[in-house]
């Protein structure tokens, strides 16, 4: 059985094709890399509906009794360490296996968990099925890491990467509006169920349009090996001894501690955004919903352009807008936090630049400065060594948050009353923090251009 299931997930078999056009070869592998992209895209943001549908339903929840401030703070952290781990181990897993069936097992499962969520009650049992969606979670942007450097040449990935993490956006958006609509027509337990639908859809569409690698399509690699002077026979042969390359490289552990803290500052806004302004402003949950998505939008253009600017304007480098964007995101912060009293175009305008600089910190931090200096055939462990550290983060985060929520609460005339004073101290500190470790990396360079 566990041969059969490794055999299942192994990377797909080099199909030979004959009698075809130039012309037609160059058309099928055009629409192939493009499929495989726009279904990467589309399908790890349908991922991200099913990973934040939380986010929207805590103050209903909170409301009705369900569970307290501190109980949500405990299963969003169960999530995110299952999650941590997951991506590291399927980090490595994802360098050898069939991306395909890999990143759709783990959006099918999501989605099932989600449908699951809206008929439980329990504190413990809604803490194992949402970590155990934190471990599927955890496939998919390894997945979609790994079919890019598969599918795009070196020279184009900065642009590429930065054009498919728009997808965290894509899908933090479609969560604040399409899940806090239907929440506040049909109640919270709609919220999942809706969450579930995207994701089955998700997964039918990555199913069928994110391909393996161009051998299994009759193509050669898009990316072949360097000569011997310009890459080492270990690093093109020897997927261990490249992984292990990665776990020893400092810069790329400095990394995970700069994108840790600003997965603090990323997930406090996405885990307690809502909450946060429906309950220290007096938001309703679809304005308030309305106001946090403002940033993921805004997140879109960051993304996008992120690779863009870096690659045409900074020859490849990320240090310089990685510094400019990482104060951005506390600069927002700060106008989000510490502006008293309700000014609502103040929030939008905050939110506008915490989108902008997260959806570049994401890009930069969050990957693609450790995939510009680790090893070639090890991409999916550098990913993975970064992502164990964030995600820690968002869950360290989450579980202090929710203890620090209910713990500065008080009951006025029968109506609770939060003082965030502490919190919002917490999450610009670890903005700060963030901008300090990606200093520390500012000349890192790749082992394969020494």
């Amino acid at each position: 059985m566990l041969k059969q299931l490794i055999n299942f997930y192994k990377v797909s078999s080099p199909k030979f094709c004959s009698g075809e056009s130039l012309s037609d070869t160059k058309r099928r592998m055009k629409f192939l890399k493009w499929s495989t992209f726009l279904a990467a895209t589309l399908g790890y943001g349908m991922y991200y509906v099913c990973r934040l549908s939380l986010n929207v339903v805590k103050k209903p929840i909170v409301e009705e009794g369900i569970f307290s401030e501190t109980e949500l703070g405990i299963i969003g952290a169960v999530l995110f360490f299952t999650y941590a781990v997951g991506k590291f181990a399927n980090g490595f897993i994802a360098d050898r296996s069939n991306i395909n069936r890999l990143m759709t097992t783990g959006l099918l499962v999501s989605a099932l968990v989600n449908l699951c969520l809206g008929f439980t009650n329990s504190f413990f049992l809604f803490a194992i099925l949402w970590g155990v969606s934190g471990w599927f979670q955890s496939m998919g942007a390894a997945s979609c890491v790994v079919g890019l450097s598969r599918w795009f040449a070196d020279k184009e990935r900065g642009s590429y990467y930065g054009f498919w993490s728009a997808s965290h956006n894509i899908g933090e958006a479609l969560t604040f509006l399409i899940v806090a609509s239907i929440v506040s027509v049909l109640g919270w337990r709609y919220g999942f169920f809706g969450a579930g639908i995207v994701g089955l859809l998700g997964a039918l569409i990555v199913w069928k349009f994110f391909h393996d690698t161009p051998e299994s399509q009759g193509f050669p690699p898009v990316n072949a090996p360097k000569q011997k002077e310009e890459m080492s026979v270990v690093e093109t042969t020897d997927f261990n001894k490249a992984q292990l390359q990665v776990l020893m490289m400092p810069a790329i552990w400095i990394l995970a501690l700069s994108s840790a803290f600003m997965y603090i500052s990323r997930y406090a806004i996405n885990s307690w955004g809502v909450f946060y302004l429906e309950a220290q402003k007096g938001y309703s949950t679809l304005d308030a919903s309305f106001i946090i998505s403002i940033c993921p939008v805004c997140g879109i253009v960051g993304t996008i352009f992120s690779g863009v600017i870096s690659d045409k304007l900074f020859g490849g480098c990320r240090n310089v807008p990685a510094l400019i964007f990482g104060l951005m995101n506390v600069l927002a912060l700060s106008l989000f936090l510490l502006v008293p009293g309700v000014h609502f175009w103040i929030d939008v305008l905050a939110m506008v630049l915490f989108g902008l600089g997260i959806g570049v910190l994401i890009c930069f931090l969050g990957g693609l400065m450790a995939v510009d200096i680790a090893p070639r055939n090890a991409l999916g462990a550098a990913l993975g060594v970064v992502g164990i550290a964030s995600y820690i983060g968002a869950g360290l985060q989450d579980v202090m948050s929710g203890v620090l929520i209910e713990g500065q609460k008080t009951v006025q005339n029968g109506v609770d009353v939060y003082d965030f004073t502490y919190i919002n101290w917490f999450w610009i500190g670890a903005a700060l923090l963030s901008v300090f470790f990606a200093l520390l990396v500012w000349n890192a360079k790749s082992k394969e251009s020494d």
